[in-house]
């Protein structure tokens, strides 16, 4: 994890005495810090029992040992050991995830416990004047020797745990309704899943995991085991290097099945080609059997911010500098999607627009990521308006609503804010606080599919796959676990059959797993998994026959 700015304690702290009239006032004493100096040899079992002590100052005593119980002091930041006489250290010392410092030194030390490299966010460890063995001598004495011998004691550190129990999977009650029914139904299975680029799986960022474990030819395994385990008909990827969707993913899942198609983020396109190798993008895949490609759309965020901005220096100076996208995929329905028969020759073919993106991460610009949500939305209704004149030639009025839209990605929202909000109730406010006071009016009705100055909204009818917090957290690292991933769909034209639900909660606990990525999880985020149900196609909103759209891939850039 990037390091925070710590302040050691030291100097020792300056003590405070109550007055006898606080006493009597009844004003409570408030300690976090303990100082045990002399010559003790022996430490009384209840000091173990004040959890939440942050700082520790057992040193220049006469300790042989310290006793595992350490390991309740999960408060401490600060833990001075020095100038005793320990010739060991337990192993639970590694279970005080909070420490900062912890000196050792002028001890008796030849070893050090390798549970020790769990210290993730240590940043001072004194070690000077023990007689350590050369294993470890040699990584103190280097350069950066704190976070190296880290880095070296948890990669050696012996892992134990078990793996995660399967994940259930939680049927809805449309389901169960539906079973027995005997008519042709058009089913399948979408997942969503941010698989975690190389670039960003780093030890300064997710210090917690073992070097091995965040290596790309050791998660990439487990990646494609994992999508090849859920075996789903449309996969929606992000955080894809580009280079690994040519090389890796596409020729993988090719045996398997699958065409995919893959846009890498804006900044590839002012690259070198070997630097291009290596921006991560979006990804859609899809299972050939049951669907036919029509058209790939690209949705390039900073373009739309320079198109519109109209002078607006917000938009420029925080818009159009990211250069997050999102992917679309004008899929068409084939036989093999059809349980239970196959409907009218007539009804067979039916469009559903596959959309991913990857939303902007850092929560100090929820104004950003608003808005690249509604210039998405602004695009897709674009795209379908654009599309429905093949599937509707005639029609006078573009409907939003005219080919059922799948939507998922990685949204870096959480649930309560205002791009859940504006995605799922079709609307917000122009003075919403997520805007922050920024001045977008003068832009922001252009993404808009409404003419009110008050309210920004669009025309889609979306409902999430994952109700009623049946995830807790699809991201799940040592200092953010939330929702921020998302499947939804079209509600008048689809159903959710089903989810997949979340990992085991005491899972986590019982290995004490604190973030992910982690040895049997190669990525922080958790793969999201529903079956859909797409519903017969209406004579009174579109043509039962729909014309072929050309006879290969169409791509346009947007």
């Amino acid at each position: 994890m990037p390091k925070e700015k710590y302040e050691s304690p030291n100097p020792r702290r300056i003590h405070t005495i109550m007055s006898v009239d606080d006493i009597t006032a009844g004003k409570k004493s408030t300690w976090y810090e303990i100082e045990i100096t002399g010559t003790i040899r022996n430490l009384s079992p209840h000091l173990w029992s004040w959890g939440h002590l942050t700082s520790l100052y057992l040193n220049n005593n006469n300790l042989q040992r310290i006793p595992p119980d350490i390991c309740r002091l999960t408060q401490l930041v600060y833990l001075d050991l020095s100038s005793n006489k320990l010739r060991a250290l337990p192993p639970e010392l590694g279970d005080l995830l909070n420490l900062r410092e912890l000196l050792l030194n002028n001890n008796n030390l030849r070893v050090l416990p390798f549970e020790l490299g769990k210290l993730f966010q240590l940043q001072t460890l004194g070690l000077k004047n023990n007689p350590l063995n050369p294993e470890f001598l040699t990584v103190v004495n280097d350069s950066g020797g704190t976070q190296k011998l880290l880095t070296y004691m948890l990669d050696n550190c012996h892992f134990n745990a078990t793996n995660p129990p399967q994940r259930p999977w939680i049927t809805t009650e449309r389901q169960e309704r539906n079973k027995g029914s005997g008519k042709p139904a058009a089913t399948f299975t979408v997942m969503c899943y941010n698989v975690l680029c190389d670039k960003y799986a780093t030890r300064q960022i997710y210090g917690y995991c073992p070097s091995w474990a965040l290596n790309w030819e050791y998660r990439r395994k487990s990646i494609l085991e994992e999508i090849r385990h859920y075996n789903a008909d449309i996969i929606s990827l992000q955080e894809v290097e580009t280079d690994q969707f040519y090389n890796f993913l596409l020729p993988e899942l090719k045996q398997d099945g699958y065409e995919g198609i893959f846009s890498p983020k804006s900044r590839a396109r002012t690259m070198s080609e070997n630097d291009r190798k290596h921006v991560d993008g979006c990804a859609i895949f899809f299972r050939t059997t049951k669907f036919t490609l029509l058209k790939e759309h690209l949705v390039e965020f900073n373009q739309l911010a320079i198109a519109n901005a109209e002078g607006n220096d917000e938009m420029l100076n925080r818009v159009m500098t990211k250069d997050n996208i999102g992917l679309a995929a004008l899929l068409e329905t084939r036989e093999g999607v059809y349980q239970n028969g196959i409907p009218p020759e007539g009804a067979i073919r039916q469009p559903i627009l596959v959309v991913t993106a990857h939303i902007h991460w850092d929560p100090e610009f929820c104004d950003v990521k608003l808005i690249q949500t509604m210039m998405l939305m602004s695009e897709l209704k674009n795209i379908i308006a654009e599309s429905s004149v093949s599937f509707r030639p005639g029609s006078s009025q573009p409907d939003s609503n005219a080919i059922p839209m799948l939507l998922c990605g990685d949204l870096n929202s959480l649930p309560d804010s205002g791009v859940v909000e504006y995605l799922t109730t079709g609307r917000v406010p122009a003075d919403h606080e997520d805007f922050k006071t920024m001045g977008y009016a003068s832009c922001l009705p252009n993404f808009s599919h409404g003419d009110s100055k008050d309210v920004y909204s669009h025309s889609f009818k979306l409902k999430q796959a994952y109700e009623n917090d049946i995830m807790p957290y699809t991201n799940y690292t040592h200092d953010f676990k939330g929702v921020i991933d998302y499947i939804m769909y079209s509600k008048d034209c689809m159903s959710s059959l089903g989810v997949l639900g979340p990992l085991d909660t005491d899972w986590f606990a019982e290995n004490k797993v604190i973030g992910c990525p982690h040895p049997h999880i190669p990525s922080d985020h958790f793969a999201l998994l529903t079956k859909l149900e797409l519903h017969p196609p209406s004579h009174n909103s579109r043509n039962t026959t729909a014309p072929t759209i050309g006879t290969g891939m169409h791509i346009t850039r947007r």
